[in-house]
């Protein structure tokens, strides 16, 4: 049953299953170790009475101030934006990665680690894994090529729900050798390239193949994407740590997929099905829309991962795209601009109030804040070395 959030979302059950959640996390990142100085120096400059979420909610706001730049000037992708703001994207984009790197660090170090540290960390990041899609596309003016597009971003934003779905199977987090940071860096260089030679770039015919350079980009992201999607395919048909097989709530392994289905096929049908062309003239803001849907479900399996607890398959934002289908189904009584606009903010709207409130319950739940350490510098009793003592007696698991 779709839930209008009149009565809470979690269960008493829920609240304390995901107080005695535990977070697991293995990573083999190429990346990780050679940036691991650079997170240990910039957590050090931190101030101890920063909240850890605080610090990632910073970052995502600068991602996504910097995406909706670039936006501005490409809303089709397939207008040149300046220079300027291509760089301006791989500045926001490190300032993200930086800050969503020091979170746990900056939670073990004042001793304020918690489940709700790891929900608001994912969330977080499932939104930025829609804007950062998003702002590659409109680097390389690859709206010139709409179903590439539409294929580069929703791949994005199924790999992010293959991690959680394996996580929700396993009952683990599971980073391979190229995986999170290996494709924020790969983006960072894509937005500098565009940012140092113009997005025009991409556009270069390659010599002896006659192929542009963003197709062979392309075809680069689609191998890597099937490796990734493998590996979690591997895992999550491996069968799960439940019972029988089953997912961490004693689930099919496979129900993750309904969900999530519910989001991609209607995106894909009502690509096609437009006599307006909507997704085409105003891919951005059709990315957009979906992409708060697909982080709406994501965060949902997160927290059924979290609290142990059966996912449901329909969801209130799944009534933004019905507003869509149905204008088609009755044959554009209204122009597809202005009901893309409503989807668009509905799913917003739906998205804030949904992550709002669980965030809520478990604060009250737990009995800590969102964006404060409820302790002064002088209770955090620091000893020679500005670690706290009040950090030894707590769990130091990392939440990303």
């Amino acid at each position: 049953m779709m839930q209008f959030y009149k009565e809470k979302i979690l269960s008493p059950g829920q609240l304390k299953r995901l107080s005695e959640h535990k977070y697991s996390c293995s990573s083999s990142s190429l990346l990780d170790s050679y940036l691991q100085p650079w997170w240990d120096w910039l957590v050090s400059k931190v101030p101890l009475w920063l909240a850890p979420n605080l610090i990632t909610i910073v970052g995502l706001i600068i991602n996504i101030a910097t995406t909706l730049i670039l936006v501005y000037y490409s809303p089709d992708a397939k207008a040149e934006p300046p220079r300027w703001t291509c760089f301006l994207c791989a500045l926001g984009l490190f300032i993200y990665q930086s800050l969503d790197s020091i979170d746990g660090k900056q939670a073990r170090r004042t001793g304020s680690s918690s489940p709700l540290g790891e929900l608001f960390d994912h969330g977080c990041d499932s939104v930025s894994t829609v804007f950062v899609a998003l702002s590659a596309c409109i680097a390389v003016q690859l709206g010139n090529y709409p179903s590439w597009m539409f294929f580069q971003c929703f791949c994005a934003m199924t790999l992010f729900y293959c991690a959680h779905w394996q996580s929700y199977v396993s009952g683990s987090l599971r980073f391979g050798k190229i995986d999170v940071t290996e494709a924020q860096f790969t983006i960072i260089s894509i937005h500098l390239t565009s940012a140092i030679f113009g997005p025009k770039i991409w556009m270069t015919e390659l010599p002896l193949v006659g192929i542009e350079l963003k197709v062979v980009s392309l075809w680069c992201t689609v191998g890597i994407a099937i490796l990734l999607a493998q590996s979690s395919l591997s895992i999550i048909l491996g069968g799960g740590v439940g019972k029988n097989g089953s997912t961490v709530a004693g689930t099919s392994v496979l129900s993750p997929i309904i969900p999530f289905s519910l989001v991609v096929v209607p995106a894909y049908i009502i690509y096609r099905k437009s006599a307006q062309h909507v997704y085409e003239n105003h891919p951005a803001l059709y990315i957009l829309s979906f992409g708060m849907v697909a982080a709406k479900v994501t965060n949902r399996l997160v927290v059924a991962h979290m609290t142990k607890n059966e996912m449901e398959y329909l969801d209130t934002a799944l009534i933004g795209p019905c507003m869509l289908f149905l204008n088609q189904y009755f044959n554009f009584f209204f122009d597809e601009y202005y009901v893309l606009w409503l989807c668009f903010i509905w799913v917003t709207f739906d998205f804030l109030k949904y992550s709002s409130q669980v965030c809520l319950e478990i604060c009250n739940h737990l009995k800590i804040m969102l964006f404060r350490i409820p302790y002064s510098n002088e209770q955090l009793n620091l000893d020679k070395n500005g670690t706290t003592r009040l950090q030894r007696s707590k769990s130091t698991k990392k939440y990303h």
